[in-house]
C-alpha cells in the first residue's frame, strides 16, 4: 500500500513572503496556496473598462477603486485573493502596513472564465459573503450578455438580479453608478460555445 502524502500547508506569513517574490499571483485558502489562472483579452477588456469607468466616478462617489493587483484578506475564511475589481468606501482599511492588502470592499466584481466560473460562483462567493462591509457582488460572463448581481439588504439577506440582454443596464445599488451592457461589452468578440462531442 502506497502512503499518501498530505499537501504542504503554509501560514499566512509564509504565503505573503512567497507571494512577494513570486512571478505569478496565487490565492491562499486556509493554508493552501493556489496558482491563479491567466486571463483572456476579453477578461482584460471587460475588467479594465469597469475599472476605468468607476475610477472616473470615484471622486463623486467618495470611493476608492482597485483592480486585480490589490489583494483582499477575508479573515473569517483565512483567505487571500485578488478580485478583478473592488470598490471601497473611503478610507481604505489595510490588513497590514504594506498597503497591498485591503479588508473593507463594498462591491466586488469578478469576470468569469470557463475554468473558474463554478469556483467564483460557489466557493469564492460563499467566502465573499462573510465580509461584513460587502454590499454587492457582480459576476460578469465574457462569453455573452450575462451579468449576475447580488445585493445585500438591510436584514443581511441577499437578492439576485440577472441582466441578460444587450439593452439592459447594470445599476449598482450601493453607489450611484450605471453602465449599459452594450457599453460594457463594446468591442468584445464572443467566442463560440464549446462543442459537446457525441459518444
Amino acid at each position: 500500500m502506497i502512503a499518501q502524502t498530505q499537501p504542504k500547508t503554509y501560514t499566512p506569513e509564509e504565503y505573503l513572503a512567497l507571494e512577494e517574490a513570486a512571478d505569478q499571483r496565487h490565492e491562499y485558502i486556509d493554508g493552501e496556496i493556489i496558482p491563479m489562472a491567466g486571463g483572456t483579452t476579453n477578461h482584460n477588456k471587460i475588467a479594465g473598462k469597469l475599472y476605468a469607468r468607476l475610477l472616473l466616478a470615484s471622486e463623486r462617489l467618495n470611493c476608492e477603486v482597485y483592480i486585480s493587483d490589490v489583494r483582499l484578506w477575508i479573515p473569517d475564511m483565512r483567505r487571500y485573493t485578488y478580485p478583478d475589481v473592488m470598490l471601497v468606501a473611503a478610507p481604505t482599511e489595510y490588513h497590514d502596513s504594506s498597503q497591498t492588502t485591503i479588508t473593507n470592499p463594498i462591491v466586488i466584481i469578478e469576470v468569469l472564465s470557463r475554468s473558474t466560473q463554478d469556483y467564483d460562483q460557489k466557493l469564492k462567493w460563499k467566502h465573499y459573503r462573510s465580509i461584513p462591509t460587502l454590499q454587492e457582488y457582480i459576476v460578469i460572463s465574457q462569453y455573452g450578455y450575462d451579468v449576475d448581481q447580488y445585493i445585500r439588504n438591510g436584514q443581511g439577506e441577499w437578492r439576485f438580479k440577472a441582466h441578460e440582454e444587450a439593452t439592459a443596464e447594470l445599476k449598482l445599488a450601493t453607489v450611484d453608478f450605471t453602465i449599459a451592457l452594450s457599453d460594457l461589452y463594446d468591442r468584445i468578440t464572443f467566442p463560440p460555445e464549446p462543442t459537446i462531442s457525441e459518444s
